[in-house]
């Protein structure tokens, strides 16, 4: 639409637009699609792009991506009527930031799980009070309807559903050619109060690095401490305060990731990827990986392998 924000277009032009068939990565039939084709679209940012086609081209479409744009009174009526088509035909739909507002024009998002930029969580609640918004995550997936936070949480949003359709190989080489993290747990909170480092090494990138190198391992907070060389409270705040999250759900979270991975391209047994992601029993890691992935481990794979045979 007019005044489309080209960071958030962006976004979902990198994930799902670019041909990174070299890498491995399936095509994708990508289109950006505007009211009228060829006509130019002006974004929030004193600049045009035009798209190729017009809202006509989100029929057939498996996923329909909305990105975030000026919040306006009303909607094209020809694009909120496309949305429910799509929706109706059974595409899944992806906004991305405040692209969760024309979801709730169309009337896509009365009695689900959402979520949009905090800053206009107020507003949204509001104008959309059918809606259950959560304000505090980066993403939610509701099933044929995702919606993501602020700017780069569509990033987290977009790779999440290549994960969730095609498996984290695939999503791990777009997060690589793209120099971002492959995985950020959905149920991080938005707003992350990153204090700036004096110095580059005051940075716990290293840390995580390290932690991320030996999943396998326990690792107590005290333990993590002393690693970074801080007393136990200053880490806990300073962890929080960088990453979002606390070291534990971290861990859980990178320890599933990993999960995913041996579970798509091994046939270890659920016992052995328990003890080879540092969860140590297959009992705790079907409950983290329900947690974070909403199956169990068995019923992912059984899944994953059905869409691996039939691509």
């Amino acid at each position: 639409m007019q005044g489309v924000a080209p960071f958030e277009l962006g976004v979902i032009c990198e994930v799902f637009g670019v041909d990174r068939t070299g890498d491995g990565v399936p095509p994708f039939d990508f289109r950006i699609c505007g009211e009228s084709a060829g006509e130019p679209v002006r974004t929030t940012t004193g600049m045009s792009v035009v798209p190729d086609h017009g809202f006509e081209g989100l029929r057939g479409a498996d996923v329909v991506a909305v990105p975030a744009g000026t919040l306006r009174d009303t909607y094209p009526p020809r694009l909120l009527d496309a949305l429910r088509d799509a929706a109706a035909d059974g595409a899944t739909l992806l906004s991305v930031c405040t692209g969760a507002f024309v979801l709730g024009a169309a009337g896509l998002l009365d009695g689900r799980r959402c979520t949009t930029h905090w800053y206009q969580a107020d507003a949204f609640r509001r104008r959309f009070p059918a809606a259950l918004l959560d304000p505090d995550v980066l993403y939610v997936d509701d099933g044929d309807i995702v919606t993501s936070a602020g700017t780069a949480a569509g990033i987290d949003a977009c790779l999440h559903l290549v994960r969730r359709e095609l498996g984290s190989r695939i999503t791990g080489r777009i997060a690589r050619r793209m120099v971002v993290p492959p995985q950020r747990d959905g149920g991080q909170r938005q707003f992350i109060d990153v204090p700036t480092p004096e110095h580059p090494g005051d940075s716990l990138q290293p840390l995580l690095d390290w932690m991320g190198d030996r999943l396998a391992e326990d690792h107590t907070v005290a333990d993590l401490a002393r690693q970074a060389r801080m007393s136990e409270r200053t880490f806990a705040r300073r962890f929080v305060a960088e990453t979002g999250t606390t070291p534990s759900r971290w861990l859980a979270t990178q320890r599933v990731l990993y999960a995913r991975r041996l579970l798509e391209d091994t046939q270890h047994g659920i016992e052995q990827i328990a003890r080879d992601c540092g969860f140590g029993t297959a009992a705790l890691l079907r409950h983290h990986f329900r947690r974070v992935v909403g199956v169990t481990p068995t019923d992912y794979r059984r899944t994953f392998s059905q869409k691996r045979a039939a691509a």
